[in-house]
């Protein structure tokens, strides 16, 4: 593929290298993570790699350690390819590639190791941001474009009905955090338009336009709080009764996906007036419009059709240690694994609801430079990141620092999850140095990206650890 048609000109070479390969191999093993972004990661690659005539098995980790990656060596595949994962275990990796072991292909986004291998997908090695402008679905649908290119002799065969997978992925890992994918994010969001899988256009900025009753979908809506609306169920429906607007039909709550486009301009100006009046500040207001991406192929009113909500589903089955049911539900399962995937996200919500309200009740420990908490065996340790996530801004938990989260892991160790925000990052916060760093003085190790990073390290060494971060946080932001 000519770098001028790529969806990523500046990974054209590294795509095509790693799309060669795969082809040369008898069988690929396919390893990725077990979040939303890995999972599209895992689907885009799998269909990619089954449409090139390509055999392959996949697997998923929570974590890819030394010991997961030694399971992988010892499977016997000549072949492995790692998507949304790999880069910062390079080093790891590399010993198992120098004894024959496999050779590894990796398409990932995150901090890169020192240690480096020829066929390595990264946008970090382009000067591409891995944690706002590339995602690893991102990185694995443009090794996706270029083993079309190199396999399929029918030009329409170009793989660009996977962007839509793609946007789920990098959505899902909060890259339109600012309000829209950007970047070479950007890029793969105009083929998905190009090829009539994706529409992104202005909308309200809240989760749950497709699915939640129209007085939940503004109680909940978090991001911006509006008091009288947000987390208030008589003030909510006290402002929808009082709109020109039928939000009620044959005597249940409508949607927003159900309301016409003037409603829904007259919901959003309502709104708005609402915040100001209520003395909320404009920079604020400003967040309650982003940018919605739809999944123009999926069925109208389903956490399929909003990539938003897609995400959240998918991340209801990784976590769970369901990533068979992701995946199946990426690669097109409508049924069985849809029905599954939606018992566990409503699990998964009862889950992230209980967290929230355990860290309200217990608070947080404010440090010179961050803030924490330790969960212990309360939260799950798969989605106390997103608890601590959800959790800035909340009552006496502030978004002026990151903040570290604690949940026991079992055999003796402990996961770290920390959360900044963009301007924190832009202030010079670099979460995957911080916490990598400090996991790596206390005897464990991690990475991730400026924004968001996570690390396992022994059972109580979280005192000395927490002591460390802060100082490495406070350096960064002087």
């Amino acid at each position: 593929m000519a770098a001028a048609d790529a969806p990523v000109p500046e990974l054209q070479a590294r795509a095509d290298a790693c799309a060669a390969q795969l082809c040369a191999a008898d069988r690929v093993l396919l390893a990725s993570h077990i979040d939303a972004d890995g999972l599209t990661s895992a689907a885009v690659a799998a269909t990619a790699l089954e449409r090139a005539g390509i055999p392959f098995e996949a697997v998923f980790e929570k974590q890819l350690d030394a010991d997961s990656i030694a399971a992988i060596a010892d499977r016997a595949y000549g072949t492995v390819l790692f998507t949304d994962f790999g880069s910062g275990q390079l080093d790891l990796i590399a010993e198992h590639e120098r004894a024959g072991a496999f050779v590894p292909v990796v398409a990932d986004h995150h901090q890169p190791a020192d240690a480096d291998t020829e066929h390595h997908l990264n946008p970090l090695l382009k000067g591409i941001d891995g944690a706002s402008e590339l995602s690893g679905a991102g990185a694995s649908y443009v090794l996706a474009r270029a083993l079309a290119a190199r396999s399929s002799a029918d030009e329409r065969l170009d793989n660009r009905d996977l962007a839509g997978l793609a946007v789920v992925g990098a959505v899902g890992d909060m890259q339109a955090s600012e309000g829209d994918l950007r970047g070479a994010n950007a890029a793969i969001v105009g083929e998905g338009v190009e090829a009539g899988v994706v529409e992104e256009r202005k909308d309200l900025a809240v989760y749950g336009k497709q699915t939640r009753p129209l007085p939940k979908l503004l109680e909940y809506a978090s991001d911006v709080r509006i008091p009288g609306i947000t987390n208030d169920e008589r003030g909510t429906v006290s402002f929808l009764d009082g709109l020109d607007v039928s939000c009620r039909a044959d005597g249940e709550w409508r949607r927003w996906v159900d309301l016409s486009e003037g409603e829904k301009r007259t919901l959003a100006s309502a709104l708005v007036r609402r915040a100001v009046s209520r003395g909320v500040p404009a920079f604020k207001i400003d967040r309650l419009v982003g940018t919605s991406y739809v999944l123009t192929e999926e069925p109208v009113g389903t956490e399929l059709r909003d990539a938003s909500e897609f995400s959240t589903l998918l991340n209801a089955t990784a976590r769970y240690e369901r990533a068979d049911v992701g995946l199946a539900v990426c690669l097109g399962d409508r049924e069985r694994a849809l029905e599954r995937a939606r018992e566990l996200l409503a699990n998964h919500r009862r889950n992230l609801s209980a967290g929230i309200e355990w860290v309200e009740e217990h608070g947080v420990t404010r440090e010179d430079s961050l803030q924490w908490f330790d969960a212990g065996s309360e939260i799950r340790e798969t989605i106390v990141g997103i608890i601590a996530g959800m959790s800035m801004g909340a009552d006496g938990v502030s978004r002026d620092v990151p903040i570290v989260a604690f949940a026991e892991k079992g055999d003796g160790e402990t996961k770290v999850s920390g959360r900044g925000t963009g301007p924190l990052v832009g202030d010079g916060l670099d979460l995957s140095a911080a916490i990598g760093e400090a996991a790596r003085a206390v005897g464990g190790d991690g990475g991730g990206h400026d924004v968001a990073a996570g690390a396992t390290i022994p059972a109580g060494t979280e005192a000395e650890f927490i002591e460390r971060a802060d100082a490495i946080v406070g350096e960064q932001l002087e």
